[in-house]
């Protein structure tokens, strides 16, 4: 990733947040953006292990979280913390931009 410079993301940001109220609201209009363009399911590695990034979800604390799993396995990882593959799948600007606007 990285591929976006600073007026780019902004733009998206504020695509995303053009109606918003605060913080959360934010939030919430950045993770329809992610729910709306992240191309799902893709695989990527997380500590050495593959896994797939089934969903992305919005958790009642105000964290977006990928929904991963591998096998009968799953585990929700913070989508800032998540490490993409390489090519990113179709969408992950988004987790870029959200990146950006969470500073």
């Amino acid at each position: 990733m990285g591929t976006l410079d600073r007026a780019e993301l902004e733009a998206m940001i504020e695509k995303a947040t053009v109606d918003a109220y605060g913080e959360d609201e934010q939030r919430i209009g950045l993770f329809t953006m992610l729910e709306e363009y992240l191309d799902l399911p893709f695989t990527t590695t997380v500590l050495g292990v593959e896994v797939t990034v089934c969903g992305i979800d919005l958790r009642p604390d105000g964290r977006i979280v990928a929904l991963c799993s591998r096998g009968r396995v799953q585990q929700s990882i913070g989508i800032l913390d998540l490490p993409l593959p390489s090519p990113a799948p179709e969408g992950a600007e988004w987790i870029e931009a959200y990146r950006h606007w969470a500073g």
